[in-house]
């Protein structure tokens, strides 16, 4: 049970779910090479025309999703995980890819500088500036702020041009993972208790958000998505991130729901979809928070995207006193005036 404001709906368990769906839910779903970063501009430029707020960042954002498809497209041959290092992440139960352990290959700043060639003269001139800047960063400079970004840390990081540092960075992980067919097989992660793990199994890193699915296999199922390779792992509903808490989590949004309905009813009118597809799962008991996004709401929500469409629900909560659990490696450091409060939602 689900408790939220004054009214109680009934959570299908994750075992119910998959017995309804007829098979075991997939535990990792891995990123797409051919269309994978060209669907997040699709939706970049889907949300820029709904919020005039954000337009003008998203647009960018748009294009510079389109770039990193194109660059994911002409990667060069890199080091690729070996079976050594497989075996051994497999035993130990570790990421293969680790963000602050994986030795970068050069070609992730060959494509960062390919990134700000394709970007000249279709974003907004406001934007040069930052360009010229990166361009004239020398290999040690770029390689330190990859480490600040990958590590997490903000003191000596340019925020300004951490959005585009992030996105070569996340071409280079998406080549590595869909290049190396041995890093995708389910036993190197068979150890990986994905229920109780905060970060990526596959490169330790945060996730932007989770996304609920509502099709197949993994219908009604929720998925952590990476923030850096794009991987998505599976963990039960109703459950807090980061400390793993399941008895004091709530949910919060910055829409008002529509009228409660009972999620296990199949015969009921599909009333559920007036309620907002976005929604902060916040935890009592550590005080944080990650963003998760239905897609039997919103069957086009993308979680990079969608986390920067709704910006302003983060400053929200942060005004409440709650910590983000999850991080976006293109989102803007900003602190965009509150319109009102978050609404408590199911």
């Amino acid at each position: 049970m689900a408790k939220s404001g004054e009214s109680i709906v009934r959570i299908m368990p994750a075992e119910e779910i998959v017995a309804r769906g007829g098979g075991q839910a997939e535990r990792l779903l891995w990123p797409q090479r051919a269309s994978f970063f060209a669907e997040r501009a699709m939706r970049l430029r889907q949300l820029s025309r709904k919020d005039s707020a954000t337009a003008g960042y998203l647009a960018v954002m748009a294009d510079v999703a389109m770039a990193q498809q194109e660059c994911l497209a002409d990667f060069p041959d890199v080091p690729l995980p070996d079976e050594k290092t497989l075996d051994h992440a497999r035993q130990l139960a570790i990421a293969p890819l680790g963000a602050t352990s994986w030795t970068r290959h050069e070609a992730w700043r060959d494509c960062l500088r390919s990134l700000v060639e394709k970007l000249r003269g279709k974003v907004a001139d406001t934007i040069t500036p930052v360009l010229d800047k990166l361009s004239n960063l020398s290999d040690d400079e770029l390689e330190q702020q990859a480490d600040l970004l990958l590590s997490g840390v903000s003191k000596g990081l340019d925020v300004a041009c951490a959005p585009f540092i992030g996105a070569a960075l996340q071409v280079y992980w998406v080549h590595m993972i869909t290049s190396c067919d041995p890093l995708r097989e389910a036993e190197i992660y068979a150890a990986h208790d994905l229920d109780n793990e905060p970060t990526c199994p596959c490169c330790g890193s945060y996730p932007t958000a989770s996304v609920t699915r509502a099709s197949g296999s993994v219908a009604g199922q929720r998925y952590l998505s990476c923030s850096l390779c794009g991987t998505q792992w599976n963990m039960v509903r109703i459950k807090c991130s980061n400390c793993m808490g399941t008895e004091n989590i709530t949910y919060m949004s910055l829409d008002v729901a529509g009228p409660d309905q009972d999620e296990s009813d199949e015969d009921a009118e599909p009333a559920r979809n007036t309620k907002p597809a976005t929604l902060a799962e916040t935890c009592g008991d550590c005080g944080v928070y990650l963003k998760i996004f239905h897609t039997d709401r919103d069957p086009f929500v993308d979680p990079v995207a969608d986390d920067l469409a709704t910006v302003t629900l983060d400053v929200l909560l942060a005004d409440d006193g709650k910590i983000r659990h999850g991080t976006n490696l293109m989102l803007v450091f900003s602190n965009p005036e509150p319109v009102s409060s978050p609404q408590s939602t199911q």
